[in-house]
């Protein structure tokens, strides 16, 4: 056991023994998760935001509508003067969109003709394109509305049609809310899904440290001290291991403790998911620096797993929504089982939960580190020694 934690050490020392290590490996990570929990961190899942709006319809069907808006609760209307004064304040940030209510709205609506609204906003986002659909939604309830005041063949249509809104905005019969927002915010997955990528990037300092062992013969040296391949395999494996430790509190404390981000997890918690995907992401070391005797090679650690994994895992998007059989495939990458863990966390889950994708990631962990002490061979030296 004492070889074993000698070389972890001497790997621990060689990767944040150095300034250039310590702010590479520990420093960088967590000031670009920082940046990115200060970019995201304050954007809450709800989908409650400031609509600027300019009546220009004189008629019920436009009051109707704005009165329709604000009574969902998730909109705070703040009235305009005219058009051009709601697209500079668009420009300007002051809601999550414009809204223009055209002059003939309500007259649209009693020619049974659905009227166009135009919505204006900066970029297109989840606020923006719900408000759509929910205007959308309500200028359709009330054609339904106008065809039935038409069809009764009154002579006072737009006053019939006024008091068939007016009635209707009294919600009389209504519905209960039963969704309690149980469902991790969004910007979690992003955070995490960064976090991940940047530890895997120590597999790639792993990699290369145990090749410059082999091409040095260093590894060779080891090995005959005597030292068992599989001792050489844990202490490279232990060392690395810690060093991603330190990276994971280092990234933790900057974003709970100093930027006060909420991350709607136990502390601890969301520490053991990482530290388990950290596992694996050293077990995939091991194998991969057991397979390559090139050291020209390791630059394809990158193209060929480190990206490609955290694409499938979910890492840059949701996975729902890739193709059936990208979702199958990321099954097999520790990414997902990861997010997944903090997605059910998230939400609340026990242990009863949690332990599956725990269960995945240790097993994964297992057979990649079995794995790469079969492949290692400290004997033989690099292909280029």
């Amino acid at each position: 056991m004492s070889k074993i934690w000698t070389i972890g050490w001497n790997m621990v020392k060689r990767t944040i023994g150095s300034r250039r290590g310590l702010l590479l490996h520990i420093f960088l990570p967590g000031i670009v998760i920082a940046g990115i929990i200060s970019i995201t961190g304050g954007s809450d899942n709800s989908s409650s935001g400031t609509v600027l709006y300019t009546n220009l319809d004189n008629g019920p069907g436009g009051r109707h509508l704005l009165a329709e808006l604000k009574g969902t609760g998730e909109y705070e209307l703040a009235e305009r003067s005219d058009e051009q004064a709601v697209k500079k304040s668009v420009i300007g940030q002051e809601g999550v969109a414009g809204l223009l209510i055209p002059q003939d709205y309500t007259a649209q609506l009693l020619d049974g003709r659905e009227p166009q609204l135009t919505v204006y906003e900066l970029k297109i986002t989840e606020d923006s394109v719900l408000l759509k659909l929910k205007a959308e939604a309500i200028a359709r309830q009330m054609l339904v509305t106008a065809a039935t005041v038409k069809g009764a063949g009154s002579d006072d249509q737009a006053v019939r049609f006024a008091a068939i809104l007016q009635q209707a905005e009294q919600h009389n019969v209504s519905s209960i809310k039963t969704d309690y927002d149980l469902y991790p915010r969004q910007t979690l997955g992003v955070i995490t899904g960064m976090t991940l990528m940047f530890l895997m990037s120590l597999v790639t300092s792993s990699v290369n440290q145990i090749m410059d062992d082999r091409r040095g013969r260093t590894m060779m040296r080891m090995y005959s001290a005597p030292v068992r391949a599989y001792e050489i395999t844990l202490g490279n494996f232990c060392g690395s291991f810690l060093v991603g430790l330190i990276q994971i509190a280092v990234v933790l404390i900057l974003g709970k403790w100093v930027l006060r981000y909420d991350y709607e997890v136990p502390m601890l918690l969301y520490f053991l998911v990482l530290a388990a995907f950290m596992f694996v992401s050293m077990g995939i070391a091991a194998t991969v620096a057991g397979l390559i005797r090139n050291p020209r090679n390791a630059g394809m650690l990158n193209a060929l797993i480190l990206t490609p994994t955290c694409m499938l895992g979910g890492c840059f998007w949701p996975i729902s929504i890739m193709p059936e059989y990208m979702q199958k495939a990321a099954n097999f990458t520790p990414q997902k089982w990861a997010i997944q863990a903090v997605d059910i966390a998230a939400t609340g889950g026990g242990w009863n939960e949690l332990w599956l994708p725990f269960a995945v990631l240790g097993l994964m962990a297992a057979i990649l580190l079995a794995l790469g002490s079969a492949t290692l061979r400290p004997n033989e030296a690099g292909v280029s020694a």
